[in-house]
């Protein structure tokens, strides 16, 4: 066998590391795909594609045309439509496929958090009375506030909502992870704030403001992941190296 063709579908901070964990080791083709939905996605160290495929038998007919070996999803947690996608295309064109997910983070002790199943449910549950809400779930979605003006609003985001939000109270911040504790303590206490929307993505670069919540007694809406597809799944970059050493063995364990 010649060198294995790995497209990976990323979205991720994991994807970007496993990219660079496989080009250091070159021993691979490897092409990662980016929704385009960040406006200024950072420098990756391996060959991008930029866009949607156009569906799960579009992404079946790109795997097939390209000759690829192996299919790994590392988009975000929340990406589910993609991942179904991924896992409808893998199983019907007989490639193998792996998923990354980032383990979801856990209640610890002082949190308050109530679970919910969706960013409506998250504005819904904020109830009647106004209250001061730093919406965490990206643009994406952001919208759903709109449901709900009697709130005031703090939303975060890598790239501006547009259009803007047909609400009387919002306030914005532009922004990328990591975060640090004593940022998002600060900025919580900066627009008062008394609830916060929030994905359970996992992960470190997020996590400082669920830190920072519990720190501070402020409640957490916290939107829970779907049921995981029914791709093979590991939980960390060094897990998804070692899945594919037992797909595709080293050359030297080939005896190449």
């Amino acid at each position: 066998m010649g060198r294995p063709r790995i497209l990976i579908l990323g979205g991720s901070s994991e994807a970007r590391l496993l990219a660079e964990a496989l080009a250091a080791r070159d021993d691979c083709d490897v092409l990662l795909s980016l929704a385009g939905r960040t406006e200024k996605p950072a420098v990756q160290p391996v060959p991008v594609r930029i866009g949607g495929f156009g569906g799960a038998a579009a992404l079946a007919d790109f795997l097939k045309a390209g000759g690829y070996d192996l299919l790994i999803d590392v988009t975000h947690p929340f990406a589910e439509r993609i991942s179904a996608n991924a896992a409808f295309a893998a199983e019907t064109t007989g490639i193998a496929a792996i998923a990354l997910r980032r383990p979801e983070w856990q209640r610890r002790p002082g949190d308050r958090w109530q679970e919910v199943r969706s960013i409506p449910a998250a504005i819904e549950a904020l109830g009647p009375l106004p209250r001061h809400v730093f919406l965490a779930t990206g643009r994406q979605g952001a919208h759903h506030a709109e449901a709900a003006p009697q709130h005031h609003y703090l939303v975060r985001s890598v790239d501006s909502v547009e259009p803007p939000l047909a609400l009387d109270n919002v306030d914005y911040v532009l922004d990328r992870g990591p975060f640090t504790l004593d940022g998002e303590c600060a900025l919580l206490r900066q627009h008062d704030i008394d609830v916060i929307v929030a994905k359970n993505s996992g992960g470190a670069a997020t996590y400082a403001k669920i830190e920072a919540a519990r720190l501070l007694g402020i409640e957490v809406m916290m939107v829970t992941r779907a049921p995981a597809s029914i791709v093979k799944a590991v939980d960390t970059v060094e897990a998804a190296l070692t899945a594919i050493d037992h797909l595709f063995p080293p050359a030297m364990k080939r005896g190449v």
